[in-house]
């Protein structure tokens, strides 16, 4: 479901590279918003859709074609925290979707004319839990029951009519089966995307092993990286490919470190535009920026693509 009449996102993939969008809370709070909140971005969507709706135009307008959406945090059990009931919370999932669709509209009323697709952001369980586990992974579940936690919010982002179901910042294998068997049957499409550490899972398991997992499975359209350093790009590239023989996905972070105890960045960027064109080269087909990537960063990667 495109924005337009234009060929669905595997479509896309098959015939060339296609641009992501950048770090939804760098650009949030770059337009002055504090997410200093175990919501992070997922707040704004009850407090501020307009602010969502512009970060993600912001990104359209740098020349992404795929906005992901503001729902990385956005579960079921993290809303309750704050007092809002399932029918609430379904609410606000099915929002991000329909937020990043308005901003397409937007575009296409500003006179972007390429395809827009919308992905809706799947975190992982760490993520919920907002204390810097989806970094470790191994929380301590089964894999049946990390299953019964994504299952659901699944379900309302595919019927919310999601172009892609972006299952994101995979930090083991465990949760990565464990996504898998709940994508099935949504009728769909998903990428899955683990973070990585120096050419492992965060878990510390092989990444032959962890993309293995999704080799035979018809849902997934892409795997990759994302939410992890430059450096570690290129390998994961190569080894996505060779193992799954399918769309390479990659959106690393700028190239800072996230301190989960101070909740700040630390350290400098060493995303560059050199390295994009590598990663095209080597075989990456959608390609964008997570954490400390903004719109700037986007348009380079958009000429950079664009020109090769």
């Amino acid at each position: 479901m495109t924005s337009d009449t234009s060929p669905g996102l595997a479509e896309a993939l098959a015939a060339g590279t296609v641009v992501l969008d950048g770090g939804m809370s760098n650009q949030l709070e770059s337009t002055g918003h504090d997410l200093s909140d175990e919501l992070w971005s997922a707040r704004l969507l009850a407090e501020r859709p307009e602010a969502v709706t512009e970060a993600h135009l912001a990104y359209f307008e740098a020349g992404a074609n795929v906005a992901i959406t503001a729902g990385y945090q956005a579960t079921f059990e993290g809303f309750a925290k704050r007092g809002i009931g399932r029918e609430g919370a379904a609410r606000l999932l099915t929002l991000s979707v329909e937020l990043a669709r308005e901003a397409a509209r937007q575009a296409h009323g500003k006179g972007i004319a390429r395809p827009l697709w919308v992905a809706a952001s799947v975190g992982p369980y760490g993520a919920m839990l907002a204390d810097g586990s989806e970094y470790r992974g191994r929380y301590g579940l089964s894999v049946a029951e990390l299953e019964r936690f994504h299952r659901p919010r699944l379900e309302v982002l595919a019927a919310a009519g999601a172009d892609v179901l972006a299952l994101e910042t995979v930090p083991d294998t465990d949760e990565a089966a464990a996504l898998l068997r709940a994508v099935r049957g949504l009728d769909t499409p998903a990428w899955l995307s683990y973070t990585v550490d120096k050419g492992r899972t965060r878990a510390g398991q092989p990444l032959e092993e962890a993309f293995a997992l999704a080799a035979d499975a018809d849902e997934v359209i892409a795997v990759g990286v994302n939410c992890c350093a430059p450096e570690d790009v290129e390998h994961a590239i190569g080894t996505a490919a060779r193992v799954t023989g399918k769309p390479v996905v990659v959106y690393p972070n700028s190239g800072e470190a996230w301190d989960a105890e101070a909740r700040a960045w630390k350290g400098r960027s060493s995303f560059t535009a050199e390295q994009v064109e590598t990663w095209r080269r080597t075989g990456a087909r959608l390609i964008g920026g997570c954490c400390r990537v903004g719109p700037e960063a986007i348009a380079s990667i958009s000429r950079t693509l664009s020109t090769a």
